[in-house]
C-alpha cells in the first residue's frame, strides 16, 4: 500500500472504494459536479489543503477536468497537486456500456496504472520508517460522546457546525476529515469547550 501525505480529492464512491485499496491516505469525494454548490465542501477542502495539500485525482474525461479545474481555482496554488491518468478506452465491469466518452475512470484502470500516475504527479509518498500517526477511531467519537448517546447527533452537529465542515457528513466521512485536520487531543479540547460552555 502506498502512503502518501497529500488528502486525495476524487469525484465518487467507486473511485474512492477502489483507491482505498491501493492508498493509504484519507480519501475525499466531490460527489461529482455537486461540489460546485456545495459551498461546505469546498471550505472543507480549502481547510485540508492547508493542514496537509490535496491531490486531485479525477478522471481523464471531460467532466473529470471540468471538476479538475473548479478545484484548481478554489485552492491555492502551492496547496494542490494533480494526478491524471492516462486516456483509456474501455468501459468500467460495473457498467452496461461504456461512457459517453468511452474512456475508463479512475475506477476502472489497474492498480499499476493508479500507482505509476501518483509517482508522477509529485506527491509526498512516505516511507514505511516514517512515524505512524496515530488516528481518531469510532472508539474515540464514542468515548467523547459523539456517536452512541442520546445528544450524539447534536453534539456532532454542532461540532460541525463550529467547524465550518459539511452537516451532512456520515460518520466515516467525519473520521476522515478530522483525521485530516486534528489530532485527537485537539478533538477533546474541542468537545472540552462545548461542555465548557454550556
Amino acid at each position: 500500500m502506498l502512503k502518501i501525505k497529500e488528502a486525495v480529492i476524487v469525484e465518487g464512491r467507486y473511485d474512492k472504494i477502489k483507491l482505498s485499496g491501493i492508498i493509504d491516505a484519507p480519501i475525499i469525494e466531490t460527489n461529482g459536479f455537486r461540489i460546485f454548490k456545495d459551498r461546505e465542501k469546498q471550505s472543507l477542502i480549502r481547510q485540508i489543503a492547508k493542514t496537509r495539500g490535496i491531490l486531485v485525482f479525477t478522471d481523464s474525461d471531460g467532466a473529470g477536468f471540468v471538476i479538475r479545474n473548479f478545484l484548481k481555482g478554489a485552492v491555492s496554488e502551492g496547496q494542490i497537486k494533480h494526478c491524471y491518468i492516462p486516456q483509456i478506452e474501455g468501459k468500467e465491469k460495473r457498467k452496461p456500456q461504456k461512457s459517453k466518452e468511452g474512456l475508463l475512470g479512475v475506477e476502472g484502470v489497474t492498480d499499476e496504472v493508479i500507482i505509476n500516475a501518483i509517482k508522477k504527479s509529485g506527491a509526498v509518498i512516505i516511507g514505511k520508517d516514517a512515524p505512524v500517526q496515530s488516528k481518531i477511531t469510532k472508539a474515540d467519537l464514542y468515548s467523547l460522546g459523539l456517536t452512541g448517546t442520546e445528544n450524539s447527533s447534536k453534539l456532532r452537529l454542532a461540532l460541525l457546525k463550529k467547524l465550518g465542515m459539511p452537516s451532512y457528513l456520515s460518520t466515516n466521512a467525519l473520521l476522515t476529515a478530522l483525521n485530516c485536520l486534528y489530532s485527537f487531543e485537539e478533538l477533546k479540547s474541542l468537545i472540552g469547550e462545548f461542555y465548557t460552555n454550556s
